[in-house]
Parts: structure tokens; C-alpha cells; sequence
């Protein structure tokens, strides 16, 4: 691996060995705690990081970012404060509904529902309409909920984590929580539903009827229910002389980092084929024909190769993937 984070000279906090800036995100804090590793902190700790309409679209050109940058190899999304994410803002969603009810609806005769080419790339609506879209980026719920992504994501669970928060944290790749952690889908209990990838993704994870209970019931589980049904990794102790959350998060990232950055993507989508219900054997001719091709005989596979022969600890190349 490179060389410890210094900064570059075109932006003192930019390491040296990224020479792009990551697109500005409101109330997140973009930062890289060691080589190759992103670091992103939901940062609106008095709201626990519920998320407004706008930073939805801004995280996901950030993941896009990032998934385009050759030396990041690995991410972690973390909350300040208290909370990992208690999901959308209600507030927010409020206020702008509050002038669009059913009777404002009926008294124009129009609908509420906007299309995706009625949107601008901020997530707001073209110039001269006035109805509100609620919609979220592709991506889903922080550009992530839905995302598929080149490169893998963990989650570092430091507190509540509801709604769209949780749904964010069902499709991250690794999910480290400390003991503090609560996770809960309560939209049933206020009336709203978790619409942007997350219980299509949580059969998947956890079975159906476990899945049916937390999308249903709307109650919060502790980090260790979540380890014991699959859906954590693995659980932190809060306080003492042990590593935080976020510390042992960062030892699984440099974990990934530290292999073949070529062999994490392919391996990673493979993974993910399979999850997403491709059959193994359509999976295995995707991969094939497709990823496999393009890191066959290439630079960090005849770098692992001899490295292991030669006993020696290999040296990988950033990914031209």
C-alpha cells in the first residue's frame, strides 16, 4: 500500500495520491483516514442525520465519485453524534407537501406525481412548475439504498439508524455496528413506506417472514438480533479500552484495501449478481465474458501471482476498471 495521507498541494486536505476533489456535499464531512480508504460522516447530528431532499442527489455523485477514483479502494459512511441516520426528514417533507395536499390537488385538478424528466439534476423541478417532487436520485436513499456501484461500501452503525437509514445500511457491503446501534423500518408506524430499495433488499438479507416482522411491526432491534440474523458483521462494545465503531470499521476497510483492487470489484460484483437473484450459471457467463476479461493476465493478477512465489508482499497497481 501507498504511503501514509499527506496533502496535496493544490488542496491541502487532499492527499497527495488522489489528485481529484470529491463534488461538495452539505452537512457531510468527506475525509481519508488512511490510503485508498473514503471516509464519509452524516454530519447533522441535532436532526441525527436525517437526510433533506437535496443531499440525496449530492451523495450520490459523491458514490460516483468515488467509484471513478483509481487510488480509493474501499468506503466507509459513519454518523456524528448519536445517530448513524434516523432517516428522511419529516420535517422537510412536510413543509413541502403542506401547500400540495388532496385538496390543493383537487381544487387544480392535477396530480402530485412528477416524472424523472420533469427533474433537474439537483432533484428539483423544472423552471415554472410549482408541485412538489419527492422523489430520490436512482441510488435511492443517500444515492445508496439503491445503488449497485463498482466498489464496496461499509456501514459504521454508531447509533439509531431508522427508516431510510436502515435502508441505506441493508445495502452496504459490510456492516459494523457498536452496542448502542438500534435498527428499525418505522414507516408503517407514520403512515409512510420504505420505497426506495430497501424491502426489496431485506428478504433477501434476513428471509421473508423476518423481513415481513421488521417492515410490518415498524420495532427497532439491537446490534447483536441484527448479527444474529445476518445483516451485521460484527458488533462493537461502546466505551472502554477497545476500538470504537469506527475504528474497527476502518480495520475491515483496510482489510479490503490492502488486496488486489482489480480482484475486489470483479469478485464483489459477482457477489452481487448472485444477490440480486442472476442464476450461477448466467452469473458465471456475465463475469466471464465481461470482468473477468478485462483482469485476466493484466497487471495485479501477474503481480499476486509472483508476489506469492516470491514470498514477498505484493505491490498492487490503482484499478484501470
Amino acid at each position: 500500500m501507498s504511503a501514509p495521507a499527506t496533502s496535496s498541494p493544490n488542496d491541502p486536505e487532499l492527499p497527495i495520491w488522489l489528485h481529484d476533489a470529491p463534488p461538495p456535499v452539505a452537512d457531510t464531512i468527506v475525509s481519508f483516514p488512511a490510503p485508498h480508504i473514503l471516509l464519509v460522516t452524516l454530519n447533522r447530528p441535532k436532526a441525527l442525520n436525517a437526510i433533506p431532499r437535496p443531499q440525496h442527489f449530492a451523495l450520490e455523485r459523491l458514490w460516483g465519485w468515488y467509484d471513478d477514483q483509481p487510488p480509493l479502494r474501499c468506503a466507509i459512511i459513519t454518523g456524528a453524534g448519536r445517530a448513524f441516520s434516523a432517516g428522511a426528514d419529516l420535517k422537510e417533507w412536510r413543509d413541502i407537501n403542506s401547500a400540495w395536499g388532496p385538496a390543493a390537488q383537487q381544487s387544480s385538478g392535477t396530480s402530485a406525481v412528477t416524472s424523472r424528466s420533469e427533474e433537474t439534476s439537483d432533484g428539483g423541478n423544472q423552471p415554472g412548475q410549482n408541485k412538489p417532487d419527492v422523489r430520490l436520485p436512482r441510488g435511492g436513499f443517500g444515492g445508496m439504498a439503491n445503488r449497485g456501484g463498482k466498489k464496496p461500501i461499509l456501514a459504521a452503525v454508531n447509533g439509531l439508524c431508522y427508516g431510510g437509514g436502515f435502508e441505506m445500511v441493508i445495502n452496504c457491503d459490510m456492516v459494523i455496528a457498536a452496542t448502542s446501534a438500534k435498527f428499525s423500518l418505522p414507516e408503517v408506524t407514520v403512515g409512510v413506506i420504505a420505497i426506495t430499495g430497501g424491502l426489496l433488499r431485506l428478504t433477501r438479507s434476513v428471509g421473508r417472514q423476518r423481513a415481513m416482522e421488521m417492515a410490518l411491526c415498524g420495532k427497532s432491534y439491537t446490534a447483536e438480533q441484527m448479527e444474529a440474523w445476518g445483516l451485521v458483521n460484527e458488533v462493537v462494545p461502546d466505551g472502554g479500552d477497545g476500538p470504537t465503531v469506527l475504528e474497527k470499521a476502518l480495520e475491515w476497510a483496510r482489510c479490503i484495501a490492502g488486496n488486489s483492487p482489480d480482484a475486489v470489484i470483479v469478485s464483489r460484483e459477482s457477489l452481487k449478481l448472485s444477490w440480486e437473484g442472476v442464476g450461477p450459471e448466467e452469473a458465471t457467463d456475465v463475469i466471464l465474458n465481461g470482468w473477468y476479461k478485462r483482469v485476466d493476465l493484466g497487471m495485479n493478477m501477474i503481480e499476486g501471482v509472483n508476489s506469492f512465489l516470491e514470498k514477498r508482499k505484493p505491490v498492487w497497481k490503482d484499478t484501470e476498471l
